[in-house]
């Protein structure tokens, strides 16, 4: 009796620790991360989408606050700084394919951008969404760390923003397989560009899980729009908010 309420008083004190969030986390993907892997990688066994849907029924079953889970969660987020300086690397690498093949590419990024704010942002207003939801889609196709930074400089919670990145990224892994094989889209380097720009590093990711060519092209898109994205975002939405 008394070891079933010293184990009681044990998980009772770790289930309040941030330490255990964190674990919940790495945990979470660890397990979507496998299910991806024994599905051979179908888009839909997306590994993010996996653990978010366990984080989110971990912690409701846990009860655990918010504040909590992220006290604990925020060692990976950090790690998010550091990943916003290394989409350096792959716009190196791609410098001579960008030189080479600049026009389409730029010509892409523009358009795909705007189609991305333009779609999002007039859908939403059109169903009667407030500022503030209407706010966090201008971003959502940057990648996450840019995104929550041009919320804050326009004035829109970065926590919504982050959510409809994740989201963004999330569907765009999933989905973009069968909507460029619709398209008829054949090579890899257009179809890696188009994930890059669309859904930035969730979709990047699994780029790189079909194809290295894909993977670098959508690296580079994703780098490219998250500095296009700093620095035209908040112009748009200061323009489309007059």
């Amino acid at each position: 009796m008394r070891e079933s309420a010293s184990i009681v008083e044990i998980w009772v004190y770790l289930s309040g620790s941030p330490l255990i969030a964190l674990f919940i986390t790495l945990a979470a993907y660890q397990i979507g991360l496998w299910l991806y892997q024994r599905s051979a990688q179908n888009p839909i066994a997306n590994p993010v989408a996996i653990a978010v849907i366990l984080v989110s029924v971990a912690i409701e079953l846990l009860q655990m606050p918010y504040r909590t889970y992220f006290e604990g969660a925020q060692f990976v987020h950090f790690l998010l700084g550091s990943a916003t300086v290394s989409l350096a690397i792959p716009i190196y690498r791609g410098i001579q394919h960008l030189q080479s093949r600049a026009l389409p590419l730029i010509i892409s990024l523009v358009c795909g951008g705007l189609v991305s704010i333009l779609s999002a942002v007039g859908i939403a207003t059109a169903l009667g969404a407030d500022h503030t939801l209407v706010g966090g889609l201008y971003s959502k196709s940057v990648t996450a760390p840019i995104a929550m930074g041009i919320a804050e400089q326009i004035g829109i919670s970065p926590t919504l923003t982050a959510v409809f990145a994740v989201v963004t990224g999330i569907l765009g892994a999933v989905l973009a397989r069968f909507i460029l094989d619709g398209l008829g889209m054949k090579s890899w380097w257009q179809r890696g560009f188009a994930i890059g720009v669309a859904s930035h590093g969730i979709g990047a990711s699994r780029a790189f899980s079909v194809s290295p060519e894909a993977g670098a092209y959508a690296s580079l898109a994703m780098g490219m729009h998250g500095i296009l994205g700093a620095i035209a975002i908040p112009w748009i939405f200061h323009l489309m908010n007059r």
